[in-house]
Order: C-alpha cells, then sequence, then structure tokens
C-alpha cells in the first residue's frame, strides 16, 4: 500500500471522527492549567491526567502521570517498530495566565467555535498540539494497526514557568527517553499562515528587580525631597538598561553572541515578510529595535531586553500623595546562540546594582531561564517533515528563526544528545499569551494528518 493510499484511509477516518475530536479540544480547553499559578496546581493535574486517558484510548501504551516536584509530566509510548526510528515527541499542556480579563470577548477557559476558529485559552498554545499528536497515533493504529516508526510522547506542565523541574526529570529518564529525534511541537507557521519550520529559537533569562526604600509608605509632602522614590528609582534603573539605538548597555551582554554570517542574512532577508504591512497588524506607529539589524533579524536573531510588568505605590481610583515603599519589575532577555542565561542574569544583577541611585536598596532575583537552540535545516529528519507538510498543506515550507523561547530544545540536545526538529501548526497571529488566543481549525485538521505523513517519511528516511 503507497503512502497516498494509507493517507486516503486517514482522511477518511479522521473526516468521520471530527466530532468526536472537537468534544476533546474543548473538554481539554475547559480545564485551567496556569503552571505559573499556585492556585491552579490540581487544574495542572488534572490535564495531565485527561491526556494520560487519551493516549490509552487511542491505543498508544505505558500512559503514565510522571511526579517532578511541580506540575508532572505525561509520558507514553509505542515501540513495536524494531527496525524503525525512534522518534522523541514533546508538547506542553500548560498555559498562562489570562489577564486581563477584560480584553477577552469570551471567558478564557469557555472555548468558542466561530467558524473555522477555536477561542479559548491553550487553543494554539500548546494545548492544540497534544491533541494533534494524540489523534494522529489514533488514526494510524485504528487505520492501519501500527505506526510505522516507535514514538514516545512527553508532555510538559510547566513550559511556561520556566519548566525548572525539565532537566532533572530528563536526566533521570535519560535510559527510557533514548531515540534518533525529537519532534517538538510548540511552533506555528509563518506570515501569511505559510507553511514553516522553525530552525531557530531563542533563550530566556528572566528576572525580577525588586527596590526598597522604607518599611512602609510615607506622605510625599511631609518626606518627599529628603528621602529618595523606589518608583522613581525603578524608573531610573530601566531607562539605564536600553539606549535610544536599541542596543542593551549591560557590559558584556553582547560578548557571546554569535554573529550573523553573509548567508544568515540573506536567508532571512528572502522571508516574504513586508515590514509595512507587518508593521500595521500589529498596530503601532513605527517599528523599533537595534539599529543595524532589519525587523526579521531582530525578531528571531539578535537578543533583546524588555520590562514586562512594573508595579509599586497607590494604583487605585483618585489620589494619595505617597512616597512608596517598594516598587517592582519583572524583565525578560531573549537569547541568542551562544548566551547562557546565568552569565546573563549575572550581568544583568550587577548592573542593576550599580546603576541604581543611592538612597534605596535592590535585589534582582532569578525567575528562570533556558538556552537558545539552531536546528540543523538539513538533518534527514528535518527534511522528512518538510516533505510531510507539503504533501499535506500544499506548499513547501519556509524556515525560519522565531524570537520564543522553548527551554526543551537545548535540554534534547545537551542531556539526551538528540536533534531537534520543530514541527507546529499555529497561524502566526494566534493571540498566545494574549487575551482572545485562538486556533486555525483547518491548520489544526491538516496538521494531524502532517504528523502522521512524518511518521511515514521519517520511516524510510537515511539514517
Amino acid at each position: 500500500m503507497t503512502i497516498a493510499d494509507t493517507d486516503a484511509a486517514l482522511q477518511a477516518h479522521l473526516d468521520a471522527n471530527r466530532e468526536a475530536r472537537m468534544v476533546d479540544y474543548l473538554a481539554l480547553l475547559r480545564i485551567p492549567s496556569i503552571s505559573g499559578m499556585r492556585e491552579h496546581a490540581p487544574d495542572c493535574r488534572r490535564a495531565a491526567e485527561w491526556i494520560a486517558n487519551a493516549l490509552t484510548e487511542a491505543g498508544l501504551e505505558h500512559a503514565e502521570v510522571c511526579e517532578t516536584g511541580g506540575h508532572p509530566i505525561v509520558y507514553a509510548d509505542w515501540l513495536h517498530a524494531p527496525d524503525a526510528p525512534t522518534v522523541l515527541v514533546y508538547a506542553h499542556y500548560d498555559v498562562q495566565p489570562v489577564d486581563p480579563v477584560d480584553l477577552w470577548t469570551s471567558p478564557p477557559f469557555e472555548p468558542v467555535v466561530v467558524g473555522d476558529r477555536i477561542l479559548a485559552r491553550g487553543s494554539s498554545d500548546d494545548k492544540v498540539h497534544v491533541l494533534a499528536h494524540i489523534a494522529a497515533a489514533e488514526a494510524l493504529l485504528a487505520t492501519r494497526g501500527s505506526l510505522p516508526i516507535n514514538v514516545k510522547y512527553i508532555f510538559e506542565g510547566e513550559e511556561e514557568s520556566s519548566s525548572v523541574h525539565l532537566e532533572p526529570w530528563l536526566e533521570q529518564e535519560r535510559e527510557r527517553l533514548a531515540a534518533d529525534v525529537a519532534i517538538i511541537s510548540d511552533s506555528g507557521f509563518f506570515e501569511g499562515n505559510l507553511p514553516a519550520i522553525t530552525i531557530g529559537l531563542r533563550g530566556i533569562m528572566y528576572a525580577q528587580i525588586d527596590v526598597i526604600g522604607t518599611d512602609v509608605d510615607l506622605h510625599s509632602g511631609g518626606y518627599g525631597g529628603v528621602v529618595e522614590n523606589p518608583a522613581n528609582a525603578l524608573a531610573t534603573i530601566i531607562a539605564a538598561l536600553k539606549g535610544a539605538d536599541g542596543r542593551i548597555r549591560i557590559p558584556g551582554f553582547y560578548d557571546a553572541v554569535r554573529a550573523l554570517s553573509e548567508d544568515d542574512r540573506a536567508h532571512i532577508a528572502e522571508l516574504p515578510l513586508d515590514d509595512e504591512e507587518y508593521r500595521e497588524r500589529i498596530g503601532v506607529p513605527l517599528l523599533v529595535g537595534e539599529v543595524g539589524f532589519t525587523p526579521m533579524e531582530r525578531r528571531g536573531a539578535r537578543p533583546t531586553l524588555d520590562v514586562n510588568g512594573i508595579w509599586g505605590g497607590f494604583m487605585g481610583e483618585g489620589s494619595k500623595t505617597i512616597i512608596p515603599a517598594h516598587a517592582h519589575a519583572k524583565v525578560s532577555c531573549r537569547l541568542v546562540p551562544d548566551q547562557d542565561p546565568a552569565t546573563i542574569f549575572n550581568a544583568f544583577r550587577d548592573y542593576v546594582a550599580e546603576v541604581a541611585p543611592p538612597g534605596v536598596t535592590t535585589r534582582v532575583e532569578y525567575l528562570g531561564g533556558g538556552s537558545p537552540s539552531l536546528t540543523q535545516v538539513h538533518h534527514p529528519a528535518t527534511q522528512a517533515v518538510s516533505r510531510a507538510l507539503e504533501a499535506t498543506f500544499g506548499r513547501a515550507p519556509l524556515f525560519v528563526r522565531e524570537g520564543g523561547s522553548i527551554p526543551i530544545c537545548s535540554c534534547f540536545d545537551t542531556i539526551l544528545d538528540l536533534p531537534v526538529v520543530l514541527m507546529g501548526f499555529v497561524q502566526p497571529d494566534s493571540h498566545a499569551h494574549a487575551p482572545n488566543e485562538w486556533m486555525d481549525l483547518n491548520n489544526y485538521e491538516t496538521g494531524i494528518l502532517t504528523i502522521a505523513r512524518a511518521w511515514d517519511e521519517i520511516a524510510v528516511m537515511e539514517r
């Protein structure tokens, strides 16, 4: 039987079971598995248990909710293709917080289907990929009775909160996770919803700055002009982090940055993105960033520093004349090869202490990090996934660098010694991490067939 024949059988099975898959999609989206909020720990466990049950019902084996010291990891496998490659699949079931809730057009954990879109927190990032992999395995096992390759699945519950327990678990389970290649499904398509394979992901360093003045708030009339205001001091610190040229001023920040080659820049320049259309779609008056680099280079291939949140003092209605006792900010840096998050944090912490005005105390806390990664475009598995995408979506995929961070990418390389291919199907304007997150259901359905086709292509790739 040819791949085309099996694709027809798979498509018929998927068509017949589309309504049942939607019921499952809605059920998983209703679980508020926000990993970064302690009160949602029971929801994260409930999502893990739901997924383990779905894996078993699909015909996969050894489904297990694995303890990590934090939110659990779900493992399952199917290992009955003795002469075929083994693929380790990764996606994550945890989601971002939903604030600001008032900007959602419907409750974030009450999914709504509007036309070809499903709207809910986690609909695109990243529950869609968990479900797509389960559905692809179910369809293959139902129509063929077997998979063409060996597959091991790990679905994480802490990706949105820096994957703090992932590395120790990978170290502990190294033997069980042995494979030939890792497929990470936590990525998407290029602008215009063009099929794409992400070959580069930035790393991340996340930290919190606390600026402390006094034990309690002070009357601004009685103490203004006598003590340093922590909110003013924090503004001074933040203003010192970057220059008007977009360059980050932390000493040593760029020391390890791997320079873009002429080939790198030429490849990025070939991507079909109109800067002005991109700006209009975002809805900003101007695209800004580090001088000397194009928007696409800055978006995925250069490091950044951004304030993610800032608070302190009185924020209620009306006025209250105080000097706040303290002020705070959360700051993240996106990193590129060969930057190390721990090294960047140390430099960041030291620089904050250096530029802080006298009269306040600063504390800088490391909240997590992950290393950047690059994928080999010409690896046989990358090319196998490329062929699968072209066969199912009707267009050869683009190879792109994205600005986001997936800590497990570098973990697969450094801990498990595995090449990594990023295969994801999310449309680029999905509102991931923002209100009104949504997923294109056509991408989801075709993505299921793509996964099945990718397993066929990997089964016959050169090893």
